[in-house]
C-alpha cells in the first residue's frame, strides 16, 4: 500500500507532503538525507528493499519532507531563527504527524536524517519507541557557526546528553524497542555517532553501536543495515 498525504501545516504555515508504506507493524517514521525530500527512500530504492516487510506487515514506513533549507542549512539566516524554525518542524511532528500514525514510531534515518531520528527521540521519548540512526552527524555546531543558546544546547545531542540526568528522560529511552546508532569506520563524522553511543551506555542505555567497515555512507550500505535492524 502507497499513500500519497499532503495537509496544510498550522505549525510550519505551509504545505507539508509526505508518503505512507504499509498497513501494519511496527510504524517507522523516515527521515530523509540533509534538504531532502519525502519521497527520497522511494526514488533510491529502500523502500523496495524492504519490500517483504512491508508486504508481511512486519513494518511501514511513514516518510516525511524536510524543511533543512529553512532552518540548519538556511545559511542567509541567522543561526538563532534557524533554530527555532527547526522547534516549528517538531511541532509540526508532533502535533500533526505523530497523531495520524496512531502509536509510538521509531524514528530512523541516514546522514542527516540519522541527526533527526536521534534528537526527536531523545527530546520526546514518551512520543517515541526507539531509534535507527545510520551514519549521522550530531553536533549542530557545524551548521550555526558556533552561535550559541539554550535552544542550540537542547537541539544539540553532544552537548545536552552529557549533563542530562532526568530519568523523566532516561526511563523511557531505556525502555525503547530499537536503539541503534550505526556508522562506517571511515565516515567523515564516525566519532560523533562513537560519542552518541557512548554517552547514551554512560546513562545505562543498552544502545547498539555497530562501526561497519570502510565507509558506509551510500544507499546500499544502508539497505543492508536497515534490514538487519528492522
Amino acid at each position: 500500500m502507497r499513500e500519497y498525504l499532503r495537509e496544510w501545516s498550522p505549525s510550519l504555515d505551509r504545505q507539508m507532503e509526505a508518503l505512507r508504506f504499509g498497513t501494519s507493524g511496527l510504524p517507522l517514521l523516515v527521515f530523509p538525507t540533509s534538504q531532502g525530500r519525502f519521497y527520497q527512500w522511494e526514488d533510491f530504492g529502500m523502500v523496495g528493499a524492504l519490500r517483504d516487510k512491508l508486504d508481511a506487515g512486519f513494518i511501514q514506513l511513514w516518510c516525511v519532507d524536510s524543511i533543512d533549507s529553512e532552518s540548519w542549512y538556511a545559511h542567509g539566516v541567522a543561526a538563532g531563527e534557524r533554530v527555532r524554525r527547526h522547534l516549528q518542524y517538531e511541532r509540526y511532528l508532533l502535533q500533526e504527524v505523530l497523531p495520524l500514525i496512531g502509536q509510538p514510531p521509531v524514528a530512523v534515518g541516514t546522514s542527516f536524517g540519522a541527526f533527526h531520528a536521534v534528537l526527536l527521540a531523545l527530546r520526546h521519548p514518551d512520543r517515541l519507541s526507539g531509534f535507527v540512526a545510520l551514519s549521522g552527524a550530531y553536533d549542530t555546531r557545524h551548521w550555526l557557526d558556533s552561535y550559541f543558546d539554550d535552544d542550540v544546547y537542547f537541539t544539540n545531542p553532544l552537548a545536552f546528553l552529557p549533563g542530562l540526568t532526568d530519568e523523566k528522560y532516561l526511563r523511557p529511552v531505556r525502555g525503547f524497542t530499537k536503539k541503534v546508532i550505526a556508522s562506517g569506520e571511515q565516515d567523515a563524522h564516525v566519532t560523533e555517532s562513537v560519542r552518541v553511543g557512548t554517552l547514551l551506555r554512560e546513562k545505562a542505555v543498552d544502545v547498539s553501536l555497530d562501526i561497519w567497515p570502510g565507509w558506509s555512507h551510500d544507499w546500499p550500505y544502508w539497505m543492508e543495515m536497515m534490514r538487519r535492524y528492522v
